[in-house]
């Protein structure tokens, strides 16, 4: 029996926008264009009695509104139903939109939902989550990404390193994959010599690298003791980032462009990385992140994951091996709290789950919103 059933939700679509344009090695290709804004997918739940939960997942550049659009026609399926089988429900859920696949878009929809069940679920034990799945540490290990595009002028960047590092923010990590690679090289150098080992050091490519450019690359940037080389290659190229971790000393990190455990476990499987990178939202929710998580411990894997701190902060410090989490300023203006640093580490808060709420500035960002109880679905108006 149900004892305190799911009554109500509120599912609505936001426009992050950022500060200024950023460009990545794939926007330097032509691949893609400048990021200008972040579309976020909220899912607020509440159940009969009034316990409540939030969660969230994003899209950049395009599918934001196929999101929300995927959300609004599962969500109702949540109605009536016990918020403390997570599993049950995230399967439910997908099944529901199972016609269009079980990964990607779809069950990035779905992860809004099961980030929320698992926010309810730790708060209702009045704990944070990491400590709900069992804490291995109360802070985690944060490096800076946000300041690093290769779009950001050299004086800048070096500006944002210094920045970082009085923030306390215990690593750098920067952009390469220029067009011309002593352009990558002439940066790096400059960054490493600005950090003076202060802090730790780490590279991401974002795919921009074949196999050959990629040991090239990775062997000019061995001196520089990099903590990792991420993305040198295709997310997809299993092999070809197994080959590059055989043949060179910098760890490799990647996983985070891929959308559920299976091909996670192919990254694992090739002995492809020693940085594995899921991304909660990307995979489909906590309850896939930690199916991921699960192979990689049994694999002595490193745990890094990508983007959104507000989540990964909990799972990585859940993480038995060595973990980072990724510091990203992007988010704060979506919620009325902020993370923690101290001593190059992201401290676990004593907030009951996620420990975040969201702040009148998510409102007014709002583009659609929708609530869905048992009276059905009703749309908002903005």
């Amino acid at each position: 029996m149900t004892r305190d059933p799911i009554a109500e939700m509120k599912v609505s679509l936001a426009w992050l926008p950022l500060a200024q344009p950023i460009s990545d090695a794939k926007v330097f290709t032509g691949r893609q264009r400048p990021l200008t804004q972040v579309a976020m997918l909220f899912a607020e739940i509440r159940t009969e009695s009034g316990r409540e939960g939030i969660g969230f997942s994003y899209s950049k550049r395009a599918g934001g509104p196929g999101l929300y659009a995927h959300a609004r026609e599962v969500g109702p399926e949540l109605i009536g139903e016990d918020p403390n089988d997570i599993e049950r429900l995230w399967t439910k859920l997908v099944w529901a939109g199972a016609s269009v696949g079980r990964s990607g878009l779809s069950t990035q929809a779905v992860a809004a939902f099961d980030i929320a069940l698992w926010d309810m679920k730790a708060r209702r034990a009045d704990l944070p989550l990491a400590k709900l799945l069992g804490a291995s540490r109360d802070a985690v290990p944060c490096y800076n990404t946000s300041g690093g595009f290769l779009s950001t002028p050299l004086e800048e960047l070096l500006e944002n390193v210094d920045r970082s590092v009085a923030a306390g923010l215990g690593g750098i990590k920067i952009k390469v994959g220029h067009p011309d690679a002593r352009e990558d090289l002439r940066r790096l150098e400059a960054v490493a010599k600005r950090i003076d080992g202060r802090v730790a050091l780490m590279v991401d490519a974002n795919q921009q690298w074949d196999r050959a450019a990629a040991l090239r690359m990775a062997r000019a940037m061995e001196p520089f003791g990099l903590v990792w080389i991420e993305e040198p290659l295709d997310a997809y190229d299993y092999e070809g980032h197994a080959a590059l971790a055989q043949a060179i000393d910098t760890p490799i990190a990647s996983g985070e462009m891929l959308v559920g455990p299976a091909e996670h476990f192919e990254l694992i499987r090739n002995r492809s990385v020693d940085f594995i990178q899921p991304d909660a939202a990307r995979v489909g929710g906590i309850t896939q992140f930690l199916r991921v998580a699960a192979m990689a411990r049994e694999s002595h894997l490193s745990l890094a994951p990508h983007f959104a701190m507000e989540i990964h902060l909990h799972l990585a410090a859940a993480y038995p091996h060595a973990s980072w989490v990724e510091h990203f300023d992007w988010l704060d203006p979506l919620f009325n709290e902020r993370q923690q640093l101290r001593d190059g580490r992201m401290v676990v808060s004593d907030r009951p789950g996620l420990g975040v709420t969201l702040s009148e500035q998510a409102r007014q960002w709002t583009v659609a919103s929708c609530v869905i109880s048992r009276s059905g679905v009703v749309d908002g108006f903005h």
